[in-house]
């Protein structure tokens, strides 16, 4: 299997080869495999080739970096996601009330809210609220202002504000790097003011990220790993956190 996945990302390096780009659709149909298979290929080699927009494109060409597409991080590691979020809902009791941040990793965790019998869910992520606001057992508290399309969220001066307002059992945090000296960052800077108000205003922070996201450092620093009171991560990520004494932090993982 990762012969083939190698041969496949040689072809698509070939493809690549004079600086253009290919769209998903056609990488997949030339490597006669399907969109998804591609995804995981990229996702398994991101200093290879970077996929923006839908479309392929060679990591190192100049002036390309990285993209948050809310669209293909669902897709991305949404098994890992799933059984972190399975880890995560273990420390959610009923009456909580929840701060969920934005991004794809904790959806799967909205899933899992009916089962109680009385939340309440705070969030400045438009994704998050549709999934809760049909649920009769959830109070959804939404923090509105000027709207981000990339991650689905809100952004306002006096969101901080609001959320310091509120009481907060449980913040659960997503992140797109995890490095232990660089600490945890995010791809966009108006998310660091709500990650922060919630983790000054909760009573317990709570970490979930997947493997993939280790020794990843991206634009927005918003918390060092050691600020966090718990770690949701996979087996293959839990051993970094372990053996740092200076960062020990309480890690749950998910086989």
């Amino acid at each position: 299997m990762k012969d083939r996945s190698a041969l496949r990302l040689a072809t698509l390096q070939e493809a690549l080869a004079t600086g253009g780009t290919l769209h998903l659709r056609d990488a997949a149909a030339l490597c006669g495999v399907s969109e998804m298979t591609i995804r995981r290929d990229l996702n398994a080699h991101p200093h290879v080739i970077s996929l923006l927009g839908g479309r392929l494109v060679m990591a190192h060409t100049p002036g390309v970096t990285p993209v948050y597409d809310l669209s293909e991080q669902q897709a991305s590691h949404y098994q890992a996601k799933s059984r972190l979020c399975q880890r995560a809902q273990r420390f959610i009791e009923d009456g909580d009330t929840l701060f969920v941040d934005c991004g794809s990793t904790l959806m799967p965790l909205m899933n899992q809210l009916s089962e109680y019998r009385e939340l309440t869910v705070i969030t400045y992520a438009l994704n998050v609220a549709n999934a809760v606001a049909p649920l009769p057992n959830v109070r959804l508290v939404l923090l509105g202002g000027l709207f981000y399309a990339a991650s689905q969220s809100f952004a306002s001066d006096s969101m901080a504000e609001s959320i310091e307002r509120l009481g907060i059992n449980k913040a659960f945090i997503s992140a797109a790097g995890v490095d232990m000296q660089r600490g945890v960052s995010c791809f966009h800077f108006h998310e660091v003011l709500p990650k922060q108000a919630a983790m000054a205003a909760a009573m317990q922070r709570l970490l979930v990220v997947d493997a993939s996201k280790f020794g990843v450092v991206r634009p927005a620093y918003f918390a060092s790993v050691s600020e966090f009171d718990v770690v949701v991560t996979d087996e293959e990520g839990a051993p970094a956190l372990l053996r740092d004494d200076h960062h020990a932090v309480p890690t749950i993982t998910a086989p």
